[in-house]
């Protein structure tokens, strides 16, 4: 008899002779009757019992040409392989029509064909699905599709593969090709399906930004790449924050053009009960770092059975109008239970408002508006994603969704294992408030100091701030805590569990020659739970040396007088103290040694509550549009007055770089003009300036840097005499020079850049008279010289 167990091996062994109901392809609940197979649905229901290994990179389904859409009729090669040193040995191909289950011979589209029938064929039991024709190790299989008739739209290619004991299924990213209907791209035909699950669950959503210069090196952004703010929602079916083959809103032009999602957010919240949690993350500048550097943002939030789909969105920037996101991702299963975990790699997507191809291409708006369409490899050669094979885009983001938390009865009928199900409990032993989940808070501020110094019972204080009231009608509680305490030294329990900073770097030494001191301190971060006072040291000394070879010639001053008061009664102040110079340096110098100090001086502990403080804002924009500029963030004073006067900083101020400003060109004034060119008759003269700045990023061209205009000295003598005509005649008719004359070498230029003169003048090689000599029309020429930059 052939292998009884429930492990998987795929459907590979049933044509190797085993008839499909010795393997247990679906594991039905005790409690509920088996179905009888549907047609060829048993494929897709079928659960692997083996080892299974997440991400199955090294396996891919491919269509040539990685193509979007489909031609109706048109055939296309499929191809399934591994990477080296992967293989499999068994496979198994089908074409399903988006959001049918297999379960009717009409849920499958088009018709494969077979290239090699030794390693491909049809399989016995469900003809629509292809096989291998003998079980062995292979690298690569390829078949023909023939697309279906126009009118079926989202097709998906699924294919399942074995390798020994390790299986992998259609469902996972890699192994499965979605392609639509040409001209009728991107509507998805995906079902959202009613909710049956119980109760309600939380997640963590974080995002991985891999836009980087090393996988996306062509024109990639060097000095504003960076992620927008990441704005959405847990929602439900009956609103779209944006889908493909849409149109979108106000708000997600906003985020897609400006990386504001103000709009967005507004949107989200005029929505009401439609919407359980908003989600919102922080930008990133740059738009990578290492996770050593910078961990990867993430936020929490809440579904329930109404309000089961998450939906998202970022603009990487600069870009015209680019995004990553999901949308109306259900997180509800068809087990009635909450997915436990889910990882999607993102390419980005047009919003159809701005019709730019490169990064940093100039507003160009989309008129009229476009529907919301994935970027592919064949838009635009100029594209930064351009690909002349048509090959897949390089993902540029990974999104992780985990279940963190259940709450309430669960209704869902396939158990987790037993570490999810202890790690829901400790959640919600550690979470036994009974805030509502429409109140959404932040977490809780540390606690304060005690307001009792003696073993008087004193009080402290915690705050958190409620952010978003989801419906109205339900209370939320209080935003303030308090709880009884005493001073230090009255309580048993340690009394040294307080947080404190890392040393800052150390002072300078206290002396400019010799042996002196220096010191460097820290602050206490968050107080003992119990309201003691920290007796970690704050401030650190030690012994420092300068100059040891203190020479006489330096200059000679006082001793230290004695320190001044603290400027402060308690906490932190700061005190000052002076000394003289007896003595200046000899060779005339100023003396370099200091003669006031300052310090931080630390006083008996201030017994006030101490600063309670919003949450910083959002960066401000840029304080330009161009170039250098600042941007703001600032937060809010929330402890009363009264309490005493807060020290902490409530705005912050840094610096922004966006792309640089364009820089015309510029240009030296006028020459003079230059001499006339001819000592008679009509000639020219010349003037030029240099260039001092070449345009640049786009900056208006340089004018012209050389003029002429013309020039008239006086007319040249023409004798009436018989005589002086046959001299001319002799010399040379028409005002030619007399033989034997010949041009001088040009003079030296009177500029080395920025535009000079130079000139020759005819010479005579043996003696005339003047008057043959300057029958010469031109006895001096001048041309422009140097005329490159500066």
């Amino acid at each position: 008899m052939c292998l009884r167990s429930r492990v998987l091996l795929l459907q590979w062994l049933l044509v190797a002779g085993c008839p499909r109901d010795t393997f247990a392809f679906t594991e039905e609940p005790s409690d509920r009757a088996a179905k009888p197979d549907a047609f060829c649905s048993w494929i897709l229901r079928a659960q692997p019992q083996g080892a299974r290994k997440e991400g199955h990179s090294e396996f891919r389904l491919r269509v040539e040409g990685d193509p979007d859409n489909y031609q109706p009729g048109s055939t296309y090669r499929v191809t399934l392989y591994a990477t080296n040193p992967a293989y499999f040995r068994g496979f198994t191909l089908i074409a399903l029509k988006e959001g049918r289950n297999g379960e009717k011979e009409e849920d499958y589209a088009g018709t494969f064909q077979i290239i090699d029938e030794e390693d491909t064929q049809f399989m016995t039991n469900c003809p629509p699905a292809v096989t291998e024709s003998t079980p062995r190790r292979r690298t690569r299989i390829q078949v023909f599709w023939t697309a279906p008739s126009s009118g079926i739209g989202c097709v998906l290619l699924k294919a399942s593969i074995v390798q020994r004991k390790i299986i992998s299924f259609q469902d996972e990213g890699s192994l499965t090709k979605r392609v639509c209907e040409k001209g009728k791209p991107f509507i998805t035909n995906k079902p959202l399906l009613d909710c049956c699950a119980c109760g309600t669950a939380k997640y963590r959503v974080t995002f991985y930004g891999n836009w980087s210069e090393k996988l996306h090196p062509k024109d990639y952004p060097r000095r504003a790449n960076h992620w927008s703010a990441i704005i959405g929602a847990s929602h439900s079916k009956n609103y779209v924050l944006w889908e493909y083959g849409g149109y979108a809103s106000e708000g997600v032009k906003q985020v897609a053009e400006l990386g504001s999602p103000v709009k967005m957010e507004e949107e989200i919240r005029q929505k009401g009960d439609e919407v359980l949690t908003v989600i919102k993350m922080k930008a990133q500048w740059p738009a990578w770092q290492p996770l050593n550097v910078r961990a990867a943002p993430s936020a929490e939030f809440s579904v329930d059975r109404t309000r089961h789909l998450m939906s998202f969105l970022t603009m990487l920037g600069p870009s015209p109008d680019w995004n990553v996101g999901l949308s109306a991702e259900d997180l509800c299963t068809k087990d009635c239970g909450w997915v436990q975990k889910l990882v999607q790699d993102m390419i980005p997507w047009d919003a159809g408002t701005d019709s730019g191809v490169t990064y940093e291409s100039p507003n160009k708006p989309t008129v009229p508006q476009e529907k919301i369409r994935p970027l592919t490899s064949l838009d635009h050669p100029q594209s930064p994603f351009y690909d002349p094979e048509g090959g897949a885009i390089t993902p540029v983001a990974r999104v992780v969704v985990e279940r963190i938390a259940r709450k309430g009865e669960q209704c869902n009928i396939v158990p987790d294992n037993v570490d999810d199900i202890v790690a829901d409990i400790a959640q919600e032993e550690k979470e036994e408030d009974d805030t509502p989940e429409t109140c959404i808070y932040s977490n809780w501020s540390p606690w304060s100091a005690c307001s009792s110094s003696t073993c008087e019972k004193g009080k402290r204080m915690r705050q958190r701030m409620l952010k978003a009231q989801l419906d109205l009608s339900v209370p939320c509680p209080h935003t303030q805590d308090f709880e009884p305490c005493m001073g230090p030294g009255c309580s048993d329990e340690d009394a040294t569990t307080c947080m404190m900073s890392e040393w800052i770097t150390w002072s300078p030494c206290s002396v400019s020659c010799g042996l002196g001191m220096r010191s460097r301190e820290r602050y206490v971060k968050q107080f003992p739970e119990d309201g003691f006072a920290c007796t970690l040291p704050t401030e650190e000394t030690e012994p420092c040396t300068v100059n040891e070879d203190c020479s006489p010639s330096s200059c000679l001053v006082t001793e230290w007088g004695e320190w001044d008061a603290c400027s402060a009664t308690c906490g932190l102040g700061m005190k000052r103290r002076e000394r003289m110079v007896k003595m200046p340096p000899s060779d005339g110098s100023i003396c370099g040694a200091e003669v006031v100090e300052v310090e931080k001086c630390m006083m008996p502990e201030c017994h006030t509550i101490p600063c309670l403080l919003s949450p910083w804002s959002d960066w401000s924009d840029c304080s330009v549009t161009c170039g250098k500029g600042t941007r703001t963030r600032q937060r809010m004073l929330k402890s009363p007055v009264e309490l005493g006067e807060c020290s902490e900083e409530l705005e912050q101020v840094e610096k922004c770089m966006l792309p640089e400003c364009p820089s015309d060109c510029m240009v030296s004034e006028w020459s003079e003009w230059s001499e006339c060119n001819k000592s008679c008759g009509k000639g020219h003269m010349i003037r030029s300036r240099m260039v001092k700045l070449e345009p640049q990023f786009g900056g208006d061209p340089c004018p012209e840097t050389i003029q002429r205009k013309k020039c008239k000295i006086r007319k040249c003598n023409q004798g009436s005499d018989e005589r002086k005509r046959r001299k001319k005649t002799k010399v040379g008719s028409s005002g030619l020079c007399p033989p034997n004359t010949a041009w001088s070498g040009w003079t030296d230029c009177t500029k080395l850049c920025g535009g000079g003169i130079q000139e020759r003048l005819m010479t005579a090689k043996k003696r005339f008279k003047i008057s043959q000599l300057t029958s010469c029309k031109d006895r001096k020429e001048i041309r422009a010289c140097n005329v490159h930059p500066c």
